[in-house]
């Protein structure tokens, strides 16, 4: 919880609520589910059972397992940000959510105003 209140972003909060997202997300295809089906036994009984068996279940599944990857993506990328943050912190260097707004290397100003290259040309 006290990381919902971290204004610097130091420490991710997703990996923490990623589950209850999920199962957030599960009951509201559930209750889409039954909605679906039940708005279609009102048209039409045909249109019901059609709901009720393909299209409904059909839907949910698909729904389903598009945020499921969407999650994964999102906790994927998150771990990799970590797992950078712990080379640089094992390298030496200083993690970016901690660095803040400390210079880049090989671009530091130079006195008189001149701005030197960068000391590795794929640097920006």
């Amino acid at each position: 919880m006290k990381a919902l209140f971290d204004f610097e972003f130091r420490k991710f909060v997703t990996p923490s609520i990623i589950k209850i997202v999920y199962i957030l997300i599960m009951i509201f295809l559930a209750f889409g589910y039954i909605g679906i089906v039940v708005t279609g036994f009102q048209f039409n009984t045909a249109v019901g059972f059609l709901m009720l068996l393909i299209v409904g279940p059909l839907f949910a599944l698909v729904y389903l397992a598009l945020a499921r990857a969407g999650l994964e993506s999102l906790i994927a990328q998150i771990r990799t940000a970590q797992n950078t943050a712990e080379l640089v912190r094992l390298a030496g260097g200083t993690p970016p959510a901690e660095a803040g707004n400390l210079p880049v290397p090989g671009n530091t100003p130079k006195p008189g105003g001149g701005n030197a290259p960068p000391a590795n040309p794929y640097q920006q």
